[in-house]
């Protein structure tokens, strides 16, 4: 949608280029443009967009290179099947029914893909900022931090870090490098520590060099990350999760009841 040029402050001081793709890319995402169809010809984005046919070639490659779409020259481009993905938060809380996948790998890769998980890191680390607040924890306190990158169908995905405070992790397959059968709430329960709620903070952001190497962004492109707090019982804290997903593959479901 164009607002009226009374309604909108400023300009866009980006190359053409790059509005050009900003406008395609919010269209395949919000499904406008929809998987598997054709983006528009060249000759019609010229028109739409006032624009050379090397500024169209520049903004389609760009989608090409963020793999939102897919051609090749001289054929049509297409959007790409399957790849914006839709996350249910909540689907991934429960622990995993005997030898199925994660909850939260399988809700990440959905039904047609498959994802895998791949443990980088089990370490004891400072809790810093709101890792050490989410917590409540002093700043710089020690905790057991899990680092994963999951990846779908052999691409990375999500750059997961999980902390927990050394009481209820140290001694446990918490703190051990091999993955956890069935997943984390499983354990928490079978140590005393079952899960009764959580809460979720979502920002957009600039990706970290970490993060932008380990998910191998295309361009500088924000990155969704998902500050999560598990309590357990009596409000608790006994899990903090970093979650870090591409902003421009990914989009979060919550579902909500009126309160009675």
């Amino acid at each position: 949608m164009t607002l009226p040029r009374s309604d909108v402050e400023g300009t866009d001081p980006r190359a053409l280029h790059a509005r050009i793709a900003a406008d395609l890319r919010d269209e395949i995402m919000s499904g406008a443009l929809p998987p598997g169809g054709k983006l528009p010809s060249t000759a019609q984005l010229k028109i739409r967009f006032d624009a050379s046919n090397a500024t169209i070639q520049k903004a389609v490659q760009l989608l090409k290179d963020e793999g939102l779409a897919v051609g090749r020259a001289g054929a049509a481009v297409t959007v790409r099947e399957n790849r914006q993905r839709t996350v249910r938060p909540a689907g991934s809380l429960a622990p995993a029914a005997a030898g199925a996948a994660y909850p939260w790998l399988a809700e990440a890769a959905g039904p047609r893909s498959v994802g895998l998980s791949h443990l980088l890191a089990v370490e004891e680390v400072p809790a810093v900022g709101d890792t050490a607040a989410a917590l409540g924890l002093p700043e710089g306190s020690p905790a057991v931090c899990r680092r994963q990158l999951i990846s779908i169908d052999g691409e990375p995905a999500e750059l997961v870090s999980s902390y927990y405070p050394l009481d209820i992790a140290r001694g446990t397959a918490l703190a051990l490098s091999r993955r956890i059968r069935g997943g984390t709430p499983g354990l928490l329960s079978e140590l005393g520590f079952p899960p009764r709620s959580s809460v979720d903070r979502i920002s957009a952001r600039v990706a970290t060099q970490e993060q932008y190497a380990a998910l191998r962004l295309p361009g500088d492109l924000p990155v969704l990350r998902t500050l999560r707090t598990v309590y357990g019982d009596g409000g608790r804290p006994i899990e903090v999760t970093v979650m870090v997903k591409a902003g421009h593959l990914y989009e979060l479901q919550y579902e909500f009841a009126p309160e009675s």
